[in-house]
């Protein structure tokens, strides 16, 4: 979708928009939302960061996605001033950036890991006042050059269902926190399975049970997983994400965690690389990983399978560890 082509959905009669979810666990859901929440979500996030009309507006995300359609729902909220490229690995390449007042960018950890490997681009990302990121892990060695940035850095939480994110984290600066710090307007709970559960009533009708598993504190929130990125092996509750934060350090190759049925077992750990060396790869997990975390079996692929968005495709991962 071009920005012409979404401006010309958000002008016509209709107090309803099209989007669709990322995809990230099963395909990509066509979904409707009133606009009117949109720019809820939109005030909101403008409130929280303190962008008044006049300040800018980077655009480089797809506007098939609700993270894109945002980012001009936030210009037109707030009239700011909205700079749009397309959507690329390295969005600031061929573009001359100069602020003389607040500015947002909103991206996906590919984009800002590229960036930060070409000089020009690095320098540009560090000119942001507001550097949002999401659609995907920020892992340890990305937030470590983070916390350098001059100014501000954060970490989104949200969905399609919340219309973009409903709570922020720092990543650099005196404020920098594992912990998500949700808007003033949103509610969050735990269900029984430990799960969160969004009230968030500005932008999503009644309470939203998701499948991220946290942890609570002080009306803050900590994402420990997701709950259908469990595998039960052998009675031990395994967490997919735990695993590959543990083992990120150490692989240089892309690889991604999942699992497959097994009789004896329940299911197994399943380790799906890009390395096509394989005695390195499992030699690094029997180092650095608990027994119980170890996986079974190893999976070489010559690309992880990722959404358009770049996030894992859990869906996708499953799906090639059943087939072998």
């Amino acid at each position: 979708m071009t920005l012409d082509e979404f401006l010309t959905e958000w002008n016509n009669e209709s107090d309803m928009i099209l989007v669709h979810t990322s995809g990230s666990t099963g395909n990509p859901k066509p979904m409707y939302v009133e606009k009117k929440r949109m720019l809820n979500s939109a005030r909101i996030t403008c409130d929280f960061l303190g962008l008044c009309s006049g300040d800018t507006a980077f655009l480089c995300m797809p506007l098939d996605y609700i993270a894109g359609k945002m980012m001009v729902v936030r210009s037109i909220e707030r009239k700011l001033n909205l700079v749009s490229v397309s959507p690329s690995g390295h969005p600031l390449k061929d573009i001359s950036l100069s602020f003389d007042k607040p500015s947002l960018a909103a991206m996906v950890p590919l984009q800002i890991y590229n960036s930060l490997n070409v000089a020009a681009e690095a320098e540009k990302l560090r000119s942001f006042t507001h550097l949002i990121i999401g659609g995907g892990a920020i892992d340890d060695e990305l937030a470590k050059v983070l916390r350098s940035f001059p100014n501000h850095v954060w970490s989104t939480y949200g969905m399609t269902e919340t219309l973009s994110h409903i709570a922020l984290r720092r990543l650099n600066g005196d404020g920098a926190s594992e912990w998500y710090t949700p808007f003033d307007s949103v509610d969050v709970s735990q269900n029984e399975d430990g799960c969160l559960v969004i009230d968030a009533p500005l932008v999503h009708e009644g309470k939203l049970v998701t499948n991220d598993i946290v942890e609570l504190k002080d009306g803050k929130f900590r994402i420990l997983g997701r709950k259908d990125n469990v595998i039960c092996s052998g009675g031990i509750k395994i967490q997919m994400e735990e695993v590959e934060r543990v083992l990120r350090p150490y692989m240089e190759s892309n690889f991604m965690i999942t699992k497959r049925s097994d009789k004896k077992f329940g299911e197994i750990v399943v380790l799906i690389t890009e390395n096509d060396n394989i005695a390195e790869v499992e030699a690094i997990c029997k180092r650095v990983l608990p027994k119980y975390w170890c996986p079974h079996d190893y999976l070489y692929v010559e690309r992880i399978p990722l959404t358009e968005t770049g996030k894992p495709a859990r869906a996708k991962a499953l799906s090639l560890a059943e087939e072998v």
